[in-house]
Formats: structure tokens, C-alpha cells, sequence
């Protein structure tokens, strides 16, 4: 089944968590450990991407590491052209839209372009779009991040990534920043567009991976929980209960 088919048949019946494993961070062997891990915590995919500190030959190490702990989708999230891996199941091609860069509109998806078709990589056509604060997602990507507290120039963004063709709307507000997306912002984004809704960064819990798809999140990612977490499985399977339940309880508000 190509990795396309697998996710519109599995958010067919429920929504969908993604670990997103950095290459740039660690040895290929704790790569491969941590994907085990995520798999057993019942993770639906994994990413692989992130970092700058990324090439060839460290991605396809990385990517050889995981498929032989899982049997789960290795997706590509690149940075660069320089650094695609034609060992994986699929690669998000995606565009930064809200980039002040052409370097990052286009340029490196014009770069890698023929290499994708030569190796025969499946390409799941995504905007990427950072929210502020962005983080190095932001600063690496040369974005203009979208304000938090304005559903308005996101949903625009989001509207033209479904309007170019692009099928997955990742919203980003990058690895490590202290809050995730608006849940506001997600609905927003969800009611505008009939494409696949990600959202990313800053999802440390249950309670923000829940908000997330009782908001529209079709796909939930985490990497930096994965990362951090003293024991993955004890701090991955409630969020990912969370994201495949959509069990969300607000937080109560004082009168």
C-alpha cells in the first residue's frame, strides 16, 4: 500500500500521530531505538528530518536504522535538497509559504526535484507554514512567522497551499517552543480548508495533543517529547491515546 493510501485509510477511522526523529541529534542506533519505542507506543508513521546538521548519508543511515526496528512509513520532512535519502517510503514536498527566501518557496524543491523522480520517492505535496515563534524552523526557513493571536493570514496561507495542489497543511510553531499552535488557530485553519490538517511543535501533552484534533488536526507530530523523554513509552502513549481517542476536556475557566 502506497503511504498516501495508508493515511486516508487510517484517519478514515480515527486521527493520527507521527514521530518526527532527527538525524542531525543522534546515532543512527538511538534513531532506530526510538522508533521501536514510538512504534510500541502505537505511533501511525515516522518522520525523519529537522535539522541542518543534515546530509545523504546520515539521513539514508538513519532512515536504513528505523525500517529495520519498524515496519511503519519512513517519511521524509527535509531542510535541503542535499540531504533527501532515497531509502525512505515517502517525502513530504513541501513549500514554506510564508518564506521570505525563494531558497525555501522553491529553490530546494526545484533542486531535488529530478533526484525524487530518479530514485522514485512517493511525494505528498504539503505547505509548510511556521507560526510564531517559529524557532529554528523559522530562522533556518527564513520565515515571516504568522501571528498566534490572528487566524487570518493563516487561513489565507492555507487556502493558497490547497489551491496550489498541495494536499497537507502543516502548521508549524516549531520544535521546542513553549506552546503549541492555537487550538483557535487549528479550528480556523480546519473550516477553511478540505485537505489534510498537521500541526506541529510545542505538543508536550496530552491535553495539547487532544486540543489539537478536537480543533481539526488530522495528523498530530511530536519530535522533541521523543527526544527529551527519560522513558519514551511512559510520556508518548498518553499523548498518542489522545491524539487517536480525541478525548479533550477544556480547561476550566474562573468566573
Amino acid at each position: 500500500m502506497e503511504v498516501e493510501q495508508y493515511l486516508t485509510a487510517r484517519r478514515a477511522e480515527r486521527p493520527l500521530h507521527m514521530t518526527l526523529l532527527d538525524p542531525g541529534k543522534m546515532s543512527p542506533g538511538r534513531l532506530g531505538e526510538l522508533a521501536h519505542e514510538a512504534a510500541a507506543s502505537g505511533t501511525d508513521g515516522i518522520m525523519v528530518g529537522g535539522s541542518t546538521d543534515l546530509d545523504r548519508q546520515n539521513v539514508d543511515e538513519a532512515v536504513a536504522a528505523i525500517q529495520a526496528q519498524v515496519e511503519l512509513p519512513v517519511i521524509l520532512f527535509p531542510t535541503l535538497a542535499a540531504a533527501i535519502s532515497g531509502r525512505a517510503d515517502a517525502i513530504f514536498f513541501m513549500s514554506l509559504l510564508n518564506s521570505a527566501s525563494r531558497q525555501f518557496l522553491v529553490g530546494e524543491q526545484i533542486e531535488s526535484a529530478q533526484r525524487i523522480r530518479r530514485v522514485g520517492l512517493e511525494v505528498l505535496p504539503m505547505a509548510y507554514l511556521v507560526v510564531s515563534p517559529g524557532m529554528a524552523a523559522g530562522r533556518v526557513g527564513r520565515a515571516v512567522p504568522l501571528p498566534r493571536d490572528d487566524t487570518a493570514p493563516t487561513v489565507s496561507h492555507a487556502l493558497a497551499g490547497q489551491y496550489f495542489g498541495m494536499r497537507y497543511i502543516y502548521l508549524e510553531a516549531g520544535s521546542g517552543a513553549d506552546s503549541p499552535v492555537l487550538p483557535e488557530m487549528v479550528q480556523a485553519v480546519r473550516q477553511a480548508i478540505d485537505v489534510t490538517l498537521i500541526v506541529g511543535g510545542g505538543i508536550r501533552d496530552a491535553t495539547a495533543a487532544a486540543a489539537a484534533v478536537a480543533h481539526g488536526a488530522d495528523i498530530v507530530v511530536t519530535g522533541t517529547l521523543v527526544e527529551q523523554a527519560a522513558a519514551v513509552s511512559d510520556e508518548l502513549r498518553p499523548v498518542i491515546a489522545a491524539v487517536q481517542q480525541g478525548v479533550y476536556e477544556p480547561p476550566s475557566r474562573s468566573d
